[in-house]
């Protein structure tokens, strides 16, 4: 993405930015000419280049006042995730609420504290990571699939609230993505899942995480400027 897209020198947030997905977003973003800063919980090695915010999104109060000490942010990407898969009876309530804290409540917490500086400037964008796996088609992920229903839920409702101010709000929504999550949810069946997977996609190669990163950096760009309140799949065809 070129700095004629307009993203030269905005500043942007990316959180869950050490994971595969994140990681490319922040280079994509770099690349872009953008000044990045990347959030992720403490004890990861962040990347050379990078501003860095060492917090775990389940303490919000910690994260709000992390992002608010280097506020104002002209972009805000909301990647961060918690994933575990099992049946549903055997996830607490403890278990459910992690999940939504950190994979929906966060975004809603960091959304409110960017858009400060985004209306004041009259320019802004706000991107949530939503999931294939809303289409229903999951076992395992009840918790996960709830967290990221309450994403596209937010992702309209901001739309709504923050477009007359200049600022757009969209959700991305990745297919199965090569990373090292799959990796290690799929560890003891990783071949027959790669099979399951290709075979439910109109296109015949595995998603990588360049993929999601290329929709997102468009959406935040100008020529997406009219873009808002959607939810937009890269899934392969699924």
């Amino acid at each position: 993405m070129s700095s004629e897209r307009g993203l030269a020198g905005r500043k942007v947030l990316i959180t869950g930015a050490l994971g595969t997905i994140g990681r490319s977003m922040a280079g994509s973003f770099r690349q872009a000419g953008s000044e990045v800063t990347i959030l992720d919980r403490p004890g990861g090695v962040a990347p050379d280049g990078f501003d860095w915010i060492g917090v775990d999104l389940n303490d919000l109060a910690a994260a709000v006042a992390a992002v608010e000490a280097r506020a104002p942010f002209d972009v805000l990407v909301n990647n961060a995730a918690l994933i575990i898969n099992k049946p549903n009876e055997e996830f607490s309530l403890e278990e459910y609420e992690d999940q939504v804290r950190v994979n929906s409540s966060a975004a809603f917490a960091l959304s409110r504290v960017c858009a400060v500086g985004m209306k004041q400037a009259g320019w802004g964008r706000i991107v949530n990571l939503t999931s294939i796996t809303l289409n229903g088609q999951w076992d395992g992920y009840v918790p996960y699939v709830a967290s990221k229903g309450a994403m596209l839920g937010l992702t309209k409702g901001l739309a709504r609230e923050l477009g007359r101010h200049g600022i757009t709000v969209n959700a991305v929504s990745p297919g199965a993505v090569v990373s090292e999550a799959e990796n290690r949810v799929f560890a003891d069946r990783l071949e027959e899942y790669n099979a399951w997977v290709l075979d439910r996609q109109c296109l015949k190669r595995r998603l990588r995480p360049e993929d999601v990163a290329d929709l997102t950096l468009f959406l935040c760009s100008e020529a997406a400027a009219m873009i808002s309140g959607q939810n937009i799949a890269v899934d392969g065809g699924w």
